[in-house]
Protein backbone atom coordinates (compact mmCIF):
# COMPACT_ATOMS: atom_id res chain seq x y z
CA UNK A 1 0.00 0.00 0.00
CA UNK A 2 1.52 3.29 -1.26
CA UNK A 3 2.23 5.78 1.61
CA UNK A 4 0.02 9.03 1.19
CA UNK A 5 2.62 12.54 0.66
CA UNK A 6 2.49 15.08 2.37
CA UNK A 7 0.91 17.92 0.68
CA UNK A 8 2.55 21.36 1.79
CA UNK A 9 0.04 23.65 0.14
CA UNK A 10 -2.65 21.92 0.65
CA UNK A 11 -4.89 24.82 2.50
CA UNK A 12 -4.01 26.91 -0.57
CA UNK A 13 -6.00 25.10 -2.90
CA UNK A 14 -8.75 26.35 -0.66
CA UNK A 15 -10.22 29.57 -2.86
CA UNK A 16 -11.82 31.22 0.46
CA UNK A 17 -8.76 30.76 2.24
CA UNK A 18 -6.53 32.43 -0.35
CA UNK A 19 -8.85 35.61 0.07
CA UNK A 20 -8.58 35.29 3.64
CA UNK A 21 -5.08 35.18 3.93
CA UNK A 22 -4.65 38.16 1.49
CA UNK A 23 -7.27 39.70 3.95
CA UNK A 24 -5.51 38.47 6.90
CA UNK A 25 -1.80 39.84 5.49
CA UNK A 26 -2.96 43.57 4.34
CA UNK A 27 -4.94 43.50 7.98
CA UNK A 28 -1.07 42.52 9.77
CA UNK A 29 0.19 45.10 7.70
CA UNK A 30 -1.86 48.31 8.66
CA UNK A 31 -1.75 47.16 12.28
CA UNK A 32 2.11 46.53 12.11
CA UNK A 33 2.71 50.03 10.44
CA UNK A 34 0.73 51.19 13.10
CA UNK A 35 2.78 49.95 15.90
CA UNK A 36 6.18 50.88 14.41
CA UNK A 37 4.61 54.73 13.28
CA UNK A 38 3.57 55.16 17.53
CA UNK A 39 6.80 53.37 18.58
CA UNK A 40 8.85 56.00 16.68
CA UNK A 41 6.48 58.62 17.43
CA UNK A 42 6.15 58.02 20.59
CA UNK A 43 10.65 57.93 21.45
CA UNK A 44 10.89 61.39 19.28
CA UNK A 45 8.31 63.12 21.37
CA UNK A 46 9.38 61.75 24.67
CA UNK A 47 12.99 60.01 24.09
CA UNK A 48 11.07 57.78 27.17
CA UNK A 49 11.69 54.12 27.40
CA UNK A 50 9.19 54.22 29.77
CA UNK A 51 6.85 55.96 27.36
CA UNK A 52 8.08 53.54 24.72
CA UNK A 53 6.32 50.38 27.29
CA UNK A 54 3.62 52.61 28.58
CA UNK A 55 2.28 52.49 24.84
CA UNK A 56 2.36 48.68 25.48
CA UNK A 57 -0.02 48.80 28.96
CA UNK A 58 -2.55 51.39 26.92
CA UNK A 59 -3.57 48.48 24.44
CA UNK A 60 -3.12 45.83 26.64
CA UNK A 61 -5.60 46.64 29.60
CA UNK A 62 -8.81 47.30 27.16
CA UNK A 63 -7.69 44.31 25.65
CA UNK A 64 -7.47 42.03 28.38
CA UNK A 65 -11.14 43.56 29.76
CA UNK A 66 -12.76 43.22 26.51
CA UNK A 67 -11.55 40.06 25.45
CA UNK A 68 -13.98 37.49 26.97
CA UNK A 69 -16.70 39.06 25.95
CA UNK A 70 -15.26 39.21 22.91
CA UNK A 71 -15.31 35.43 22.83
CA UNK A 72 -18.76 35.01 23.87
CA UNK A 73 -19.89 37.58 20.81
CA UNK A 74 -17.38 35.49 18.14
CA UNK A 75 -19.59 32.22 19.38
CA UNK A 76 -22.79 33.64 19.39
CA UNK A 77 -22.36 36.53 16.24
CA UNK A 78 -21.54 35.95 12.81
CA UNK A 79 -17.67 36.05 12.63
CA UNK A 80 -17.50 37.82 9.25
CA UNK A 81 -19.83 40.50 10.46
CA UNK A 82 -17.63 41.17 13.58
CA UNK A 83 -14.58 40.96 11.24
CA UNK A 84 -15.73 43.67 9.16
CA UNK A 85 -16.80 45.83 11.92
CA UNK A 86 -13.49 45.74 13.41
CA UNK A 87 -11.56 46.75 10.60
CA UNK A 88 -13.86 49.43 10.16
CA UNK A 89 -13.47 50.77 13.77
CA UNK A 90 -9.91 49.86 13.48
CA UNK A 91 -9.92 52.10 10.22
CA UNK A 92 -11.74 55.23 12.00
CA UNK A 93 -8.49 54.86 14.78
CA UNK A 94 -5.94 54.99 12.05
CA UNK A 95 -7.70 58.09 11.21
CA UNK A 96 -7.86 59.70 14.14
CA UNK A 97 -3.95 58.98 14.21
CA UNK A 98 -3.06 60.50 11.12
CA UNK A 99 -5.38 63.85 11.92
CA UNK A 100 -3.65 64.69 15.32
CA UNK A 101 0.11 64.35 13.79
CA UNK A 102 -0.62 66.26 11.15
CA UNK A 103 2.09 68.98 10.67
CA UNK A 104 -1.49 71.32 11.07
CA UNK A 105 -3.18 69.77 13.90
CA UNK A 106 -1.97 71.31 17.56
CA UNK A 107 -3.07 68.31 19.78
CA UNK A 108 0.62 66.60 20.23
CA UNK A 109 1.55 70.06 20.97
CA UNK A 110 -1.13 70.86 23.08
CA UNK A 111 -1.64 67.62 24.87
CA UNK A 112 1.52 65.50 24.54
CA UNK A 113 1.38 61.62 24.04
CA UNK A 114 -1.84 61.09 26.16
CA UNK A 115 -4.50 61.40 23.17
CA UNK A 116 -1.90 58.47 21.15
CA UNK A 117 -2.38 56.37 24.28
CA UNK A 118 -6.27 57.09 24.11
CA UNK A 119 -6.44 55.77 20.75
CA UNK A 120 -4.37 53.25 21.47
CA UNK A 121 -6.78 51.64 24.06
CA UNK A 122 -9.39 52.03 21.57
CA UNK A 123 -7.31 50.28 19.82
CA UNK A 124 -7.12 47.37 22.10
CA UNK A 125 -10.77 46.94 22.65
CA UNK A 126 -10.78 46.67 18.67
CA UNK A 127 -8.28 44.01 18.66
CA UNK A 128 -9.52 42.13 21.59
CA UNK A 129 -13.03 41.24 19.41
CA UNK A 130 -10.78 40.58 15.76
CA UNK A 131 -8.64 38.53 17.98
CA UNK A 132 -11.36 36.45 19.39
CA UNK A 133 -13.43 36.17 15.48
CA UNK A 134 -10.04 36.28 12.86
CA UNK A 135 -9.11 32.64 14.42
CA UNK A 136 -12.39 31.08 14.63
CA UNK A 137 -13.57 32.22 11.27
CA UNK A 138 -10.43 30.25 9.85
CA UNK A 139 -11.07 27.21 11.21
CA UNK A 140 -14.36 27.29 9.79
CA UNK A 141 -13.33 28.14 6.04
CA UNK A 142 -10.92 24.89 5.85
CA UNK A 143 -11.41 21.19 6.83
CA UNK A 144 -10.04 19.92 9.83
CA UNK A 145 -7.27 17.77 8.33
CA UNK A 146 -5.98 21.43 7.00
CA UNK A 147 -6.16 22.95 10.49
CA UNK A 148 -2.43 22.32 10.74
CA UNK A 149 -1.13 23.33 6.91
CA UNK A 150 -3.66 26.74 7.66
CA UNK A 151 -2.08 27.30 10.72
CA UNK A 152 1.18 27.64 9.31
CA UNK A 153 0.37 29.46 6.72
CA UNK A 154 -1.46 31.89 8.03
CA UNK A 155 1.37 32.35 10.61
CA UNK A 156 3.35 32.87 7.49
CA UNK A 157 1.48 35.71 6.21
CA UNK A 158 1.27 37.04 9.90
CA UNK A 159 4.82 36.85 9.78
CA UNK A 160 5.05 38.18 6.74
CA UNK A 161 2.82 40.98 6.93
CA UNK A 162 4.86 41.62 9.94
CA UNK A 163 8.02 42.48 7.96
CA UNK A 164 6.49 44.42 5.50
CA UNK A 165 4.56 46.39 8.30
CA UNK A 166 7.36 47.18 10.21
CA UNK A 167 10.07 47.69 6.89
CA UNK A 168 7.76 49.99 5.10
CA UNK A 169 6.92 51.76 8.08
CA UNK A 170 10.42 52.95 8.95
CA UNK A 171 11.06 53.76 5.11
CA UNK A 172 7.87 56.21 5.55
CA UNK A 173 8.18 57.38 9.01
CA UNK A 174 11.44 58.93 6.93
CA UNK A 175 9.06 61.07 5.22
CA UNK A 176 6.26 61.71 6.91
CA UNK A 177 4.82 60.14 10.51
CA UNK A 178 1.07 61.47 8.73
CA UNK A 179 1.92 60.09 5.26
CA UNK A 180 3.39 56.58 7.01
CA UNK A 181 -0.45 56.62 9.16
CA UNK A 182 -2.24 57.27 6.03
CA UNK A 183 -0.75 54.34 4.21
CA UNK A 184 -1.51 51.67 7.01
CA UNK A 185 -4.82 53.21 6.48
CA UNK A 186 -4.95 52.70 2.64
CA UNK A 187 -4.04 48.66 4.03
CA UNK A 188 -6.82 48.28 5.94
CA UNK A 189 -9.41 49.19 3.22
CA UNK A 190 -7.61 46.53 0.92
CA UNK A 191 -8.08 44.12 3.93
CA UNK A 192 -12.02 45.09 4.38
CA UNK A 193 -12.23 44.46 0.40
CA UNK A 194 -10.50 40.54 0.53
CA UNK A 195 -12.67 39.98 3.77
CA UNK A 196 -15.49 40.65 1.82
CA UNK A 197 -14.76 37.62 -0.46
CA UNK A 198 -15.16 35.27 2.20
CA UNK A 199 -18.94 33.77 3.02
CA UNK A 200 -20.55 34.27 5.97
CA UNK A 201 -20.56 31.26 7.72
CA UNK A 202 -23.23 29.34 9.68
CA UNK A 203 -22.85 30.23 13.52
CA UNK A 204 -21.91 27.79 15.64
CA UNK A 205 -24.24 25.11 16.78
CA UNK A 206 -25.07 25.16 20.48
CA UNK A 207 -26.57 22.24 22.41
CA UNK A 208 -27.57 24.30 25.20
CA UNK A 209 -28.62 27.62 25.96
CA UNK A 210 -25.79 29.24 28.43
CA UNK A 211 -26.17 32.48 30.50
CA UNK A 212 -23.85 35.57 29.80
CA UNK A 213 -21.88 34.49 32.68
CA UNK A 214 -21.64 30.72 32.11
CA UNK A 215 -20.73 31.67 28.20
CA UNK A 216 -18.35 33.88 29.58
CA UNK A 217 -16.75 31.14 31.70
CA UNK A 218 -16.98 28.32 29.56
CA UNK A 219 -13.76 29.02 27.33
CA UNK A 220 -11.74 29.42 31.03
CA UNK A 221 -13.19 26.49 32.38
CA UNK A 222 -11.78 24.48 28.92
CA UNK A 223 -8.52 25.77 28.86
CA UNK A 224 -7.74 25.28 32.66
CA UNK A 225 -8.84 21.25 32.50
CA UNK A 226 -6.53 21.12 28.98
CA UNK A 227 -2.94 20.50 30.75
CA UNK A 228 -1.55 20.91 27.33
CA UNK A 229 -3.15 23.97 26.40
CA UNK A 230 -3.18 25.42 29.81
CA UNK A 231 0.83 24.25 29.40
CA UNK A 232 1.01 25.96 25.94
CA UNK A 233 -0.57 29.14 26.73
CA UNK A 234 1.29 29.61 29.88
CA UNK A 235 4.76 28.97 28.56
CA UNK A 236 4.33 31.28 25.39
CA UNK A 237 2.79 34.06 27.81
CA UNK A 238 6.06 34.08 29.96
CA UNK A 239 8.32 34.18 27.62
CA UNK A 240 6.92 36.45 25.82
CA UNK A 241 6.42 38.45 29.10
CA UNK A 242 10.18 38.44 29.74
CA UNK A 243 11.76 38.31 25.93
CA UNK A 244 10.26 41.72 24.44
CA UNK A 245 13.30 43.09 23.41
CA UNK A 246 11.33 43.77 20.61
CA UNK A 247 9.57 46.53 22.68
CA UNK A 248 12.47 48.43 23.02
CA UNK A 249 13.67 48.41 19.62
CA UNK A 250 13.70 52.36 19.18
CA UNK A 251 16.12 52.71 22.06
CA UNK A 252 18.62 49.89 20.63
CA UNK A 253 17.99 51.75 17.23
CA UNK A 254 18.93 55.04 18.52
CA UNK A 255 20.91 54.86 21.26
CA UNK A 256 23.19 51.55 20.92
CA UNK A 257 22.78 50.95 17.20
CA UNK A 258 23.21 54.91 15.87
CA UNK A 259 20.99 53.88 12.81
CA UNK A 260 17.94 55.74 11.63
CA UNK A 261 14.13 55.50 11.04
CA UNK A 262 14.96 52.79 7.98
CA UNK A 263 17.80 51.06 10.10
CA UNK A 264 14.73 51.12 12.73
CA UNK A 265 12.46 49.37 10.10
CA UNK A 266 14.59 46.94 9.22
CA UNK A 267 15.23 45.69 13.09
CA UNK A 268 11.43 45.64 13.52
CA UNK A 269 11.19 43.18 10.49
CA UNK A 270 13.96 41.31 10.95
CA UNK A 271 12.49 38.84 13.48
CA UNK A 272 9.18 38.61 11.02
CA UNK A 273 11.62 37.72 8.46
CA UNK A 274 13.37 34.84 10.05
CA UNK A 275 9.80 33.36 11.12
CA UNK A 276 8.72 33.14 7.53
CA UNK A 277 11.70 31.65 6.80
CA UNK A 278 10.81 29.13 9.46
CA UNK A 279 7.41 29.03 8.31
CA UNK A 280 8.24 27.61 5.09
CA UNK A 281 10.59 25.15 6.63
CA UNK A 282 7.96 23.58 8.83
CA UNK A 283 5.31 23.77 5.93
CA UNK A 284 7.64 21.24 4.17
CA UNK A 285 8.69 19.19 7.29
CA UNK A 286 5.42 20.09 9.81
CA UNK A 287 6.34 18.79 13.22
CA UNK A 288 3.85 15.76 14.62
CA UNK A 289 6.40 13.98 16.45
CA UNK A 290 8.30 15.40 19.65
CA UNK A 291 5.88 18.58 19.25
CA UNK A 292 6.11 19.22 22.84
CA UNK A 293 10.20 19.13 23.38
CA UNK A 294 10.28 20.51 20.45
CA UNK A 295 8.16 23.37 21.98
CA UNK A 296 10.10 23.69 24.85
CA UNK A 297 13.78 23.91 23.04
CA UNK A 298 12.19 26.60 20.50
CA UNK A 299 11.07 28.89 23.71
CA UNK A 300 14.98 28.26 25.29
CA UNK A 301 16.69 29.05 22.21
CA UNK A 302 14.75 32.67 21.77
CA UNK A 303 15.85 33.40 25.19
CA UNK A 304 19.67 32.66 23.84
CA UNK A 305 18.73 34.75 21.11
CA UNK A 306 17.59 37.49 23.19
CA UNK A 307 20.88 37.84 25.11
CA UNK A 308 22.88 37.40 22.61
CA UNK A 309 21.17 40.50 20.90
CA UNK A 310 21.21 42.55 24.45
CA UNK A 311 25.20 42.01 24.20
CA UNK A 312 25.65 42.95 20.19
CA UNK A 313 26.83 46.23 19.61
CA UNK A 314 27.04 45.30 15.66
CA UNK A 315 23.95 46.17 13.62
CA UNK A 316 24.07 43.57 11.21
CA UNK A 317 24.53 40.82 14.07
CA UNK A 318 21.45 42.14 15.67
CA UNK A 319 20.02 41.75 12.51
CA UNK A 320 20.53 38.19 12.57
CA UNK A 321 19.83 37.44 15.96
CA UNK A 322 16.73 39.42 15.77
CA UNK A 323 15.86 37.19 12.67
CA UNK A 324 16.72 33.80 14.59
CA UNK A 325 14.26 35.00 17.63
CA UNK A 326 11.54 35.49 15.52
CA UNK A 327 12.10 31.84 13.65
CA UNK A 328 12.31 30.03 17.42
CA UNK A 329 9.39 32.14 18.49
CA UNK A 330 7.47 31.19 15.02
CA UNK A 331 7.95 27.42 16.06
CA UNK A 332 6.27 27.79 19.29
CA UNK A 333 3.57 29.93 17.42
CA UNK A 334 2.97 27.34 14.81
CA UNK A 335 2.49 25.11 17.51
CA UNK A 336 0.11 26.40 19.74
CA UNK A 337 -2.20 27.63 16.91
CA UNK A 338 -1.76 23.64 15.78
CA UNK A 339 -3.26 22.63 19.30
CA UNK A 340 -6.08 25.26 19.88
CA UNK A 341 -7.36 24.16 16.17
CA UNK A 342 -7.39 20.57 16.82
CA UNK A 343 -8.83 20.70 20.81
CA UNK A 344 -11.37 23.42 20.76
CA UNK A 345 -14.73 22.10 19.78
CA UNK A 346 -16.40 24.93 17.04
CA UNK A 347 -19.19 26.24 19.01
CA UNK A 348 -16.70 27.21 21.77
CA UNK A 349 -13.40 28.18 19.62
CA UNK A 350 -14.52 31.77 19.64
CA UNK A 351 -14.28 31.91 23.38
CA UNK A 352 -11.12 29.52 23.64
CA UNK A 353 -9.32 32.16 21.09
CA UNK A 354 -9.71 34.60 23.36
CA UNK A 355 -8.79 33.02 26.26
CA UNK A 356 -5.55 32.65 24.22
CA UNK A 357 -5.38 35.94 23.66
CA UNK A 358 -5.67 37.09 26.69
CA UNK A 359 -2.63 34.52 27.67
CA UNK A 360 -0.53 35.87 24.27
CA UNK A 361 -2.03 38.62 22.89
CA UNK A 362 -2.17 40.88 25.70
CA UNK A 363 1.07 39.68 26.99
CA UNK A 364 3.07 41.19 23.81
CA UNK A 365 1.88 44.33 25.11
CA UNK A 366 2.21 44.23 28.58
CA UNK A 367 5.86 42.45 27.95
CA UNK A 368 6.61 45.39 26.60
CA UNK A 369 5.59 47.37 29.36
CA UNK A 370 7.75 45.48 31.77
CA UNK A 371 10.21 45.38 29.78
CA UNK A 372 10.04 49.78 28.95
CA UNK A 373 10.18 49.94 33.40
CA UNK A 374 12.60 47.34 33.65
CA UNK A 375 14.85 49.59 30.73
CA UNK A 376 14.20 52.34 33.03
CA UNK A 377 15.35 51.57 36.33
CA UNK A 378 18.28 48.33 35.45
CA UNK A 379 19.50 50.09 31.98
CA UNK A 380 18.52 48.88 28.64
CA UNK A 381 21.15 46.31 27.94
CA UNK A 382 21.02 44.75 31.33
CA UNK A 383 16.89 44.56 30.85
CA UNK A 384 17.09 42.18 28.06
CA UNK A 385 19.69 40.30 29.31
CA UNK A 386 17.25 39.42 32.35
CA UNK A 387 14.33 38.87 29.78
CA UNK A 388 16.11 36.45 28.20
CA UNK A 389 17.46 34.84 31.11
CA UNK A 390 13.87 34.53 33.11
CA UNK A 391 12.82 32.77 29.88
CA UNK A 392 15.27 30.19 30.22
CA UNK A 393 14.05 29.89 33.18
CA UNK A 394 10.84 29.41 32.98
CA UNK A 395 11.35 26.67 29.86
CA UNK A 396 13.09 24.78 32.86
CA UNK A 397 10.00 24.91 35.63
CA UNK A 398 7.63 24.17 33.03
CA UNK A 399 9.47 21.39 31.52
CA UNK A 400 9.55 20.02 35.05
CA UNK A 401 6.06 20.65 36.21
CA UNK A 402 4.38 19.70 32.81
CA UNK A 403 5.09 16.35 31.45
CA UNK A 404 2.02 16.12 29.36
CA UNK A 405 3.01 18.77 27.77
CA UNK A 406 6.71 17.60 27.07
CA UNK A 407 5.91 14.39 25.60
CA UNK A 408 2.87 16.10 23.77
CA UNK A 409 2.48 14.72 20.20
CA UNK A 410 0.69 16.68 17.35
CA UNK A 411 -1.83 13.82 15.24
Amino acid sequence: MLQRTHDPYSALRVKEFLFFLAARLFLTIAIQMQGGIIGWQIKIITNSNLHLGLTGLAEAIPFIITSLFAGHVADTVHRKKITIIGCVFLAFSILSLLYISLDTSAVIKNYGVMPIYILLGITGIIRGFLAAAVPAYMAQIVTRDLYANAATWNTTIWHTGYILGNAVSGFLCAISISFAYGTSLVMLVLSIVFFLFVAKKPLPVHEEKETLKESLSVGLKFVFSNKIILGALSLDLFAVLFGGAVALLPSFAKDILKVDAIGFGFLRAAPAIGAVIMAFILAYNPIRKNAGRTLLISIALFGIATILFALSSNYLLSVALLAFIGAFDNISVVIRHTILQLMAPDNMRGRVSAVNNIFIGSSNEIGAFESGLAAEYMGLIPSVIFGGAMTIAIVIVTAHLAPALRKMVIE
